[in-house]
């Protein structure tokens, strides 16, 4: 029976082997990780604040502003007024951008299935299944 060391290893090694095949596949649009989770978490609202994105994606407002700024250099997001606050902008996804943002879904999607298609389909909602514990726990 593996220890809990070998798990945690197990863990840390299947999620790098996942991340940089979530990196190869980013390739083509040239994102970095950070920015396609900028994109993804901006994507579900019509318009959020920096500080909603920095809180949403657990990293430093300051660090917010730097990929909002490469993403909006790019034309995938821009920042537009707060309607509710004058003194405040919401940062929202161009028609470019949720072009971007979907093909890159599409692709990591078809990229995880082929990696996990390994894995027989019981073995794969029993993996889920116990990730959501260990996670929730």
């Amino acid at each position: 029976m593996p220890t809990d060391d070998d798990l945690g290893e197990l863990i840390v090694r299947a999620a790098r082997s996942l991340r940089g095949r979530w990196r190869a596949v980013l390739e083509p649009w040239d994102l970095s990780p950070h920015q396609v989770r900028a994109l993804m978490t901006a994507g579900r609202d019509d318009g959020l604040r920096l500080s909603g994105l920095a809180e949403r994606l657990h990293i430093a407002p300051r660090s917010a502003t730097e990929v909002v700024d490469g993403l909006a250099g790019r034309g995938l997001v821009e920042r537009v007024p707060d309607p509710t606050d004058r003194r405040a902008v919401l940062v929202r996804l161009t028609a470019e951008g949720t072009r971007v943002r979907d093909e890159v879904a599409a692709a990591r999607a078809a990229d995880a299935k082929a990696a996990l298609s390994r894995l027989p389909a019981e073995d794969r909602a029993e993996l889920a299944r116990l990730l959501r514990r260990f996670l929730d726990g």
